[in-house]
């Protein structure tokens, strides 16, 4: 009597629809991905233990280091309602093609009368260029203040929001630096700000 053969079947997985879903979050994160933008300086920011992560929009940014003051803030649309309203503050017009490069600018570090001159910069140019910081003097000439608070009126304007501000400064700066920035926050009632750091590891008990 002859052997039953038994029919061996192909052990071969079907990969497409994994192939699929792989490569559909692999799109989705790509599209949806924030780039960091780039330091106008190298700042060594001081290590915490704490894990609470930077908000995603809605954010002005303070960067500290070497005396100076950069700022930034989220949304191409609040920047230029921004330069809109310090055009107007100031008495400066800008034409269309320079409120387009300032909506694209992510963090700048020049006087307002300085702004032309820093904005007809290419991106490459802009890389190299030495920003002197925004002046932030306790005096008459503290355009920071300016730019703080009409921010801030920005964001409520369009997105109804109060604009969250956090402060990024160099761990060797010194101290009366950050101290003048916190001092223009609390003149304008912010007290609740945040202290972006890096990580580092908790003390072992």
């Amino acid at each position: 009597m002859p052997r039953v053969k038994v029919q061996r079947k192909s052990t071969a997985i079907d990969m497409t629809a994994m192939c699929d879903v792989a490569f559909l979050l692999l799109t989705f994160f790509i599209l949806t991905a924030k780039p960091k933008p780039e330091d106008p300086i190298k700042a060594e920011v001081p290590q915490s233990i704490i894990t609470q992560p930077v908000p995603d929009d809605n954010m002005a940014t303070l960067t500290v280091g070497q005396g100076k003051v950069f700022f930034s803030v989220d949304g191409t649309d609040v920047r230029k309602q921004l330069l809109q309203q310090m055009a107007e503050k100031y008495q400066e017009k800008f034409s269309q093609a320079e409120y387009d490069r300032f909506a694209v600018t992510e963090v700048f570090g020049v006087p307002f009368n300085a702004l032309h001159q820093f904005l007809a910069l290419t991106s490459e140019q802009k890389k190299t260029y030495q920003q002197p910081g925004i002046p932030n003097d306790t005096t008459s000439n503290n355009e920071l203040f300016n730019w703080i608070r009409e921010a801030r009126v920005a964001a409520k304007v369009l997105h109804n929001k109060e604009l969250r501000v956090s402060i990024k400064g160099d761990s060797k700066e010194e101290y009366p630096t950050i101290k003048k920035v916190i001092g223009i926050l609390q003149k304008q009632k912010v007290n609740k700000f945040s202290l972006i750091t890096a990580l580092r590891a908790a003390p072992k008990k």
